[in-house]
């Protein structure tokens, strides 16, 4: 029933994304689409409690249950990620946006955008291990919580592999190719922002020497 239920959560938040997202740029239902999207954390409030309430029934600690509290970490970790990324997206197609500027790809600005999305990761393993912790905790000496530990151990190692790559991009920068400047190639740009437009400038023009009051000037002349 838990595993029924994560993929039903994913499903779920897809489908009220794209239902939001339409609602705010297809149909012009700014309210509508608000409410829609914050229906999202519900999806994870949702499976937290079947989760804690499979366990109070009875339920032996499995693998369904680690897999239900790393999915709910990522989410709360990455899903306002996903919904801006995908809004900016969304603005830029359906609603004439500009495009959405794309992440940095070189020197430190790269360094610093990983960090971040370090920083998330790590937001989202310290989530599913205090979830799991208090499910080994809730079950006590009753089962066995191997499974539980397992998959604490789990969030901890990938976010030890994610910080080893964000540090690699700190230690050794990616440098961009010849002839590209670091600027140009969006590096200055802050992670999952929306582009902005810049409305094209041209210099003042100045009248033709051969203007209605040069030509006056010259009939005079002669």
């Amino acid at each position: 029933m838990v595993v029924a239920l994560i993929i039903a959560c994913e499903v779920g938040f897809w489908v009220l994304l794209a239902l939001g997202l339409g609602a705010r740029y297809l149909l012009k239902w700014r309210r509508t689409s608000v409410v829609l999207l914050l229906c999202e954390p519900v999806l994870e409030l949702v499976l937290f409690a079947v989760t804690a309430w499979d366990l109070k029934n009875g339920a032996e600690p499995g693998w369904e249950h680690g897999l239900a509290a790393l999915y709910i970490g990522y989410t709360v970790a990455y899903g306002h990620y996903t919904i801006r990324w995908l809004d900016g997206h969304a603005a830029h197609r359906l609603a004439g946006g500009p495009p959405p500027v794309k992440p940095p790809r070189y020197g430190m600005a790269r360094a610093a955008h990983e960090g971040r999305l370090w920083l998330r990761t790590l937001l989202g393993a310290a989530v599913a291990c205090a979830l799991l912790q208090g499910a080994v905790w809730y079950v006590g000496d009753d089962g066995d919580v191997s499974s539980l530990h397992a998959f604490q151990w789990a969030a901890i190692r990938t976010l030890g592999i994610h910080g080893a790559v964000a540090l690699a991009y700190l230690i050794w920068p990616k440098r961009a190719p010849a002839g590209m400047s670091v600027s140009g190639a969006g590096d200055s740009a802050p992670e999952g922002a929306r582009g902005t437009a810049r409305p094209a400038t041209t210099e003042p023009q100045t009248k033709d020497a051969t203007g209605p009051r040069d030509s006056r000037h010259t009939q005079r002349s002669v």
